[in-house]
C-alpha cells in the first residue's frame, strides 16, 4: 500500500509540474486526479497524517482568502500546514493539496491542515476523512445553474455537518443563513460578526436572499444590514435571531485600510472591502477557537498578500493594477464597494465567461449594482471576455459608457498605456488564471 502511495505522490508532483512548465496551466486538479486514480485511499491516508487538527472553509464568499489567511497565521505560530493555496477545492483539488505537499516517500510532515471546500464537494471529500472544524463564511445565491437554489447548497452542508458530529463549526453569526444552518446541525458551533452597524445600507438595491426565516417562514426584522443579508436580524413570529457572538468586531474603520478590535486587541490590514473585515475575523476565530493564542497575528497580517486574484496588486509600466475575483452579485456589489475606497482616478476593466465553471447563466449581472459606479470617480471602463456584449449592455442599462475589447490581454495593454496608472481588473472565475498570468508577464516587461 504504501509503495502505491509513493507512486501516487510521485505522479502527482511530475503531472503539476510538467501543467505549468510545459503547456503554462494550473496544474493542481490533473496532479489531483492522477494520484487519486493510482491510490484511491491516498488522501485517507494522508488526511490520517496530519498532527493536529484539519480545518476546511465553506461558503460562498471569501473561502481562498479565509483559508489562506489562516494557514498562513498558523505557519505564523511555527507549524507546518497543508493547504490547497491556489482555491483549487473540489475533491481533486483536496487530494492535489495533500500529495504534492507529502515527501517523495509518500508521507506527510504537517502539523495542521487548511482545507477551502467546495460546498457541492463537500460530498465527496467527507468520507475520505473528518474535519475537525469548518468555518462556514456566508450563502449566498451563486451560479444557479450549476448550484441551484441556496436551499440545495444547505441540505448538502447540513448532511455532511451530521455525518461528522464533532466538528466545531466556526459559523457568521451574521448572516442568518449560515446561523440557522449551524443551529439546525446540531454540531457544536463557535460565532464571529460586528454588532455596531458600521455602513449605511438603507439606500441599497441589493438582493438579500435571507428576508424569511429558516425556521418557521416568517419575515426577519433587521435592524440593520451590514450588506446582502448581513447584519442583526431576529424573527417576527418565532425564537430565532442573530446568536451571541462570541468573536465580535468592533471599532471598525474601513478607509484606505482595514482596522477593528476583537477581544481587545487591535488588528490592522493594508486591504480594502468591508467584506474582507469578515475573513479576516474568520480565520483570527478558528486560530482562537482550537486554542490557540495567535501572538503573532498582527505580524502574519502585515506580511500577508493576497494571492490568485484577491484584491491582488501588480506594478505595470507605473501602472498600479489590482485584480480581483467577482463571480456572484454579493461578491461584485463588495468588489464596486472596495473601488469606492479608492476615491482617486481609476480605470476598470470588467472581465464575464460563461464557461462551465462560470456558470453559463450571466442573468445575475442584473442583480449588481453597477449604477454605484457613476460616483467612483471612474475614468474609463471597459468590457472583456466571452460575455462582453452583455456586460456592455449591461451597462448601457444604467447610462455608463463602455469600451469593448475582448481580449483581455489586449484591453490591460490599452489601459496601462493610455489609461490613469491606476487599474482595476474584475474577473469571474475562469477568467482569473488566464488574466493573472497576463498582469504577471506584463509585469515582469518592466
Amino acid at each position: 500500500m504504501r509503495l502505491r502511495r509513493m507512486l501516487a505522490v510521485w505522479a502527482a508532483k511530475i503531472s503539476e509540474k510538467a501543467s505549468v512548465h510545459i503547456f503554462h496551466r494550473q496544474g493542481v486538479t490533473w496532479a489531483g486526479k492522477i494520484a487519486l486514480k493510482i491510490d484511491p485511499d491516498i488522501l485517507k491516508e494522508l488526511a490520517g497524517q496530519v498532527k493536529k487538527e484539519i480545518f476546511i472553509v465553506c461558503g460562498t464568499n471569501g473561502k481562498t482568502t479565509t483559508n489562506n489567511m489562516l494557514c498562513a497565521a498558523l505557519e505564523e505560530e511555527g507549524y507546518k500546514v497543508i493547504c490547497n493555496h491556489t482555491g483549487s477545492n473540489m475533491l481533486n483539488g483536496v487530494v492535489a493539496a495533500f500529495a504534492l505537499g507529502a515527501g517523495l516517500g509518500g508521507n506527510l510532515e504537517a502539523d495542521y491542515a487548511c482545507i477551502e471546500i467546495d460546498e457541492a464537494s463537500t460530498r465527496r471529500v467527507f468520507p475520505h476523512f473528518k474535519p475537525d472544524y469548518m468555518v462556514l463564511t456566508n450563502l449566498f445565491r451563486d451560479q444557479l445553474d450549476r448550484y441551484g437554489e441556496i436551499d440545495i447548497t444547505m441540505n448538502i452542508l447540513k448532511e455532511v455537518m451530521q455525518s461528522a458530529p464533532d466538528m466545531k463549526v466556526i459559523v457568521n453569526g451574521d448572516d442568518a443563513l449560515s446561523a440557522y444552518l449551524a443551529m439546525d446541525s446540531g454540531n457544536p458551533f463557535i460565532t464571529y460578526g460586528i454588532s455596531e452597524k458600521v455602513v449605511d445600507d438603507n439606500d441599497s438595491h441589493e438582493i438579500r436572499e435571507g428576508r424569511f426565516c429558516k425556521k418557521c417562514g416568517a419575515q426577519l426584522h433587521y435592524n440593520f444590514y451590514h450588506y446582502s443579508q448581513l447584519g442583526d436580524y431576529s424573527c417576527t413570529a418565532c425564537d430565532f435571531r442573530r446568536p451571541e457572538i462570541q468573536y465580535d468586531a468592533s471599532d471598525i474603520e474601513i478607509s484606505d485600510h482595514l482596522a477593528f478590535s476583537v477581544e481587545g486587541r487591535r488588528i490592522e490590514a493594508n486591504y480594502k472591502g468591508f467584506y474582507n473585515v469578515y475573513n479576516i475575523l474568520a480565520a483570527y476565530t478558528a486560530g482562537r477557537a482550537s486554542g490557540l493564542s495567535l501572538e503573532h497575528y498582527q505580524q502574519m497580517l502585515k506580511k500577508f498578500n493576497p494571492e490568485n486574484g484577491r484584491m491582488e496588486q501588480f506594478q505595470i509600466k507605473g501602472t498600479k493594477t489590482v485584480l480581483n475575483l467577482a463571480k456572484n452579485p454579493a461578491g461584485f456589489n463588495q468588489n464596486i464597494s472596495a473601488v469606492m475606497q479608492d476615491d482617486t482616478l481609476k480605470d476598470v476593466i470588467i472581465v464575464i465567461n460563461d464557461n462551465a465553471q462560470d456558470g453559463t447563466d450571466v442573468s445575475w449581472l442584473w442583480d449588481v449594482d453597477f449604477d454605484r459606479l457613476k460616483g467612483a470617480n471612474v475614468n474609463s471602463i471597459t468590457v472583456s471576455g466571452i460575455r462582453c456584449y452583455d456586460m456592455r449592455l449591461r451597462m448601457k442599462y444604467v447610462d455608463i459608457p463602455s469600451m469593448l475589447e475582448a481580449d483581455v490581454e489586449k484591453a490591460i495593454r490599452e489601459r496601462v498605456e493610455n489609461g490613469c496608472k491606476n487599474l482595476y481588473v474584475l474577473v469571474n472565475y475562469t477568467a482569473l488564471f488566464s488574466t493573472r498570468n497576463v498582469l504577471k508577464r506584463l509585469e515582469g516587461e518592466d
